[in-house]
């Protein structure tokens, strides 16, 4: 079975754009990474409309994605703070390598929002693909893709 002959109904990519694969769920996440929490703070820094963002936040909720934690200031209703959580936080790598993509692309001239260093030894960091015997900086080249036991025919 070649790729082409196969059904892509289970792929990964596939199935992880269907939760996060929209842009402002992805920027919704970037601040969550750092730190932002709250609804009006998300509102005011991303600046889309209540509606969607209470339906993104719906969703990476329900997604396991975020959780919500009640908190409330003095003299002023419950509200929710949306935390990450494992699984939110396993998405870093993914974030790290837009934003990565997006410095040598996307950003003008005037450099990047965000300078992400090792709090060690304060080299920028970068994202790379190794393989689970930590041979580091993999290329396209470097790798084989063969089918995996989820795949089927397409019909």
């Amino acid at each position: 079975m070649k790729w082409l002959e196969a059904s892509t109904e289970n792929c990964p990519v596939q199935r992880t754009l269907d939760v996060v694969g929209e842009k402002w769920t992805l920027l919704i996440l970037r601040d969550a990474v750092n730190g932002v929490r709250r609804f009006d703070d998300l509102h005011r820094h991303i600046g889309l409309s209540e509606a969607v963002l209470s339906d993104r936040l719906r969703k990476l909720t329900a997604a396991g994605i975020l959780k919500a934690v009640p908190y409330q200031e003095p003299g002023s209703r419950s509200r929710n703070e949306y935390r990450l959580t494992r699984k939110g936080w396993d998405l870093w790598p993914v974030l790290m390598a837009l934003s990565q993509w997006g410095e040598l692309y996307a950003v003008g001239p005037e450099g990047p929002v965000l300078d992400v260093r090792h709090a060690d030894c304060d080299a920028p960091v970068r994202v790379v693909v190794e393989c689970s015997e930590d041979h580091t900086a993999l290329t396209p080249a470097d790798v084989t893709a063969r089918l995996g036991p989820g795949a089927r025919l397409r019909p």
